[in-house]
């Protein structure tokens, strides 16, 4: 099996909800950063920023997806991701579910900032 090239060719392996999520994941991070250039780091879909470090990951599984930040990005938003399955830098997005897209918009601009304004890298 090949590895997709693209996020678009990423997406198109999944089917039903999942690929429905990844889908509005992707159109939301377009919305949110489209300076960022699109890139497979990993095998999964990734944003890097204009001087080449990256923004955040997502990843498609078996019953979710993972959107990928740094621990940083992730323990500013403890208080409101109370309730969501977390991981050291993760949080986990159940197919089905409806997307906390106003949350993970506010994530994605912390992070922004954090790299641009703190120098925060990559994990």
């Amino acid at each position: 099996m090949n590895k997709p090239r693209t996020i678009d060719a990423y997406i198109d392996e999944f089917t039903g909800q999942a690929r429905d999520l990844l889908e509005q994941l992707h159109a939301l991070v377009r919305e949110a950063v489209p300076d960022a250039q699109e890139a497979i780091k990993w095998g999964h879909p990734a944003w890097v920023h204009p001087s080449g470090t990256i923004l955040f990951v997502i990843s498609g599984h078996a019953k979710h997806a993972n959107f990928a930040f740094t621990p940083s990005t992730r323990d500013a938003f403890d208080t409101e991701l109370s309730g969501m399955e977390t991981g050291k830098g993760t949080v986990k997005l159940p197919y089905g579910s409806p997307v906390p897209a106003d949350l993970l918009r506010r994530m994605i601009a912390y992070r922004v900032r954090e790299h641009e304004d703190d120098g925060v890298l990559w994990m």
